[in-house]
């Protein structure tokens, strides 16, 4: 054996035993879609559900597809989603580097450890060369075939002292059948002869990721391997390796893909959204993660909010579906208002300034006043700007706006009703909204009128809308009382 048999048995030393570990894989190829998110808390909810250990592995040997600044991208989703890692690139662990270009020397010991083991072969071949074969359930694939895989010591000694640039191509067997079990979709058969014999280590010298993963998740001791029902076909070869290496094979969870309908998955080539995507949409963070965990997982009965400690709690793999996940964004549309009205009044007011802002720009106009009127009448926080823009400048408006059946009032009455209001509205003593209130349902007292006869024309005079963040009260009182004032008094002028 040429290896050098003590490395190998301290990197297996190093491997920690004995608790539950996963973990999140992502290219850093820009941004983070919602399966890739899925990916990412399933396996977060696996570690913490079973006491064990959440890892992140940034897999960058596919150098022609990184995108600058995508590793940033996905720590800042991870962290806005509360996914927090026990072991990363940026945090270090026991069996670091956690970046695979930075692992390069590993994955060619191990090529070689494999070599030597019968399961893989140096291939000299300038370019794939394929034949038609048919499998044993009768169709047809292409495989790479050539002669290196039966070439002498000598033979492939003589090729490297030439210079001559080679791969290492995983060996299959000819016969037989492998069988890998998955613990949503459990035990699989599929015959070897169906299986390619895949490059593992490219001519540059780095892995591709079906060989780069094994490796990794072996020496970081990963028990379970969360990914996407695409690998299914992938699994059986992951075995192979396992196996001609003598190590134990990990439980593995394929989880079904999300689709944007009953035929397509998400893509955003497609206009598909992003995690990022969703969040410049006015979704929170919080309302995504709950709405994607439904996503092919069902915690069984009728509750549907929960919070990321909740879930952690009721999570069990056994619950995952088969059948893939329809994204519906109309129903994360619902999660998010949820979420919405029940957030904290001051948290709401934080988070919703921003956005009060792009249309709200009068530096005395207070923010968390309008933020209490949109609370329960937001459903994402992109609303908030065309629900509020009122309150810097009064839209030009129709008077037909002041007919209003249910409330009884035409240009006519809400005429009447604004010129009694305006000097009672200038004589107030106090401008909160208890005396505006006050003076409102007094009046429709004392002319006997339903209240809406009242506040109808003066919400319009106000807003200019027919529809308004809160009621003729609330939108005075944030006005102040000289603003008030001077959009009645121009409410008067347009209706004669």
């Amino acid at each position: 054996m040429h290896t050098d048999k003590a490395w190998f048995d301290q990197m297996e030393a190093r491997i920690p035993k004995g608790k539950v570990r996963t973990r999140f894989a992502p290219s850093p190829t820009g941004y983070m879609h919602v399966g890739n998110l899925r990916t990412a808390l399933y396996t977060y909810l696996i570690a913490r559900s079973m006491d064990g250990t959440f890892i992140l592995r940034i897999e960058d040997t596919d150098q022609g597809r990184l995108v600058e600044g995508a590793v940033d991208v996905i720590y800042k989703t991870l962290e806005n989603c509360g996914i927090t890692h026990d072991e990363g690139p940026d945090v270090g662990g026991p069996v670091g580097p956690y970046i695979q270009t930075e692992r390069r020397d590993l994955y060619g010991k191990y090529a070689e450890l494999l070599i030597e083991r019968g399961g893989a072969y140096r291939c000299f071949c300038g370019k794939d060369e394929e034949e038609t074969q048919e499998v044993a359930d009768g169709t047809t694939i292409k495989k790479h075939h050539c002669g290196c895989s039966s070439m002498t010591d000598e033979e492939i000694a003589e090729k490297i002292a030439s210079g001559a640039p080679y791969v290492v191509r995983q060996r299959i067997p000819e016969t037989g059948t492998t069988t890998f079990s998955d613990m949503i979709f459990g035990d699989i058969t599929v015959p070897n002869d169906s299986l390619d014999e895949n490059v593992l280590i490219k001519s540059d010298g780095l892995p591709t990721y079906n060989f780069a993963n094994v490796i990794d998740d072996h020496l970081m001791g990963i028990t379970h391997v969360v990914r996407g029902t695409e690998y299914l076909s992938s699994a059986p070869k992951y075995n192979l390796l396992y196996q001609a290496f003598g190590w134990d094979v990990p439980n593995y969870v394929h989880c079904s893909p999300v689709m944007r309908d009953a035929h397509n998955k998400m893509s955003k080539r497609k206009g598909d959204p992003s995690y990022e995507d969703l969040i410049a949409m006015g979704y929170l963070s919080d309302a995504v993660v709950n709405y994607v965990a439904l996503l092919g997982w069902s915690p069984g009965g009728e509750r549907e909010i929960y919070t990321l400690d909740e879930l952690i709690d009721i999570f069990r793999i056994e619950n995952l579906s088969k059948s893939p996940a329809i994204f519906d964004i109309e129903k994360l549309t619902h999660f998010n208002s949820e979420y919405i009205r029940a957030m904290a009044p001051a948290k709401f007011a934080e988070v919703a300034e921003p956005y009060i802002r792009q249309s709200v720009k009068k530096p005395e106009t207070d923010t968390a006043a309008i933020a209490a009127l949109l609370q329960q009448r937001c459903e994402k926080l992109t609303d908030i700007p065309e629900k509020v823009d009122f309150f810097d400048e009064l839209p030009d408006y129709d008077i037909e706006l002041f007919t209003h059946k249910k409330s009884k009032t035409d240009a006519d009455s809400s005429r009447e009703m604004l010129n009694i209001l305006l000097p009672l509205l200038r004589d107030l003593p106090e401008w909160t909204d208890e005396s505006i209130l006050a003076l409102l349902t007094g009046l429709s007292e004392k002319l006997e009128v339903k209240n809406a006869k009242v506040m109808w024309p003066l919400r319009i005079a106000v807003s200019g809308k027919a529809v308004t963040p809160g009621g003729a009260v609330e939108i005075c009182r944030i006005l102040g009382r000289e603003e008030t004032l001077a959009r009645v008094e121009k409410a008067l002028q347009k209706l004669g």
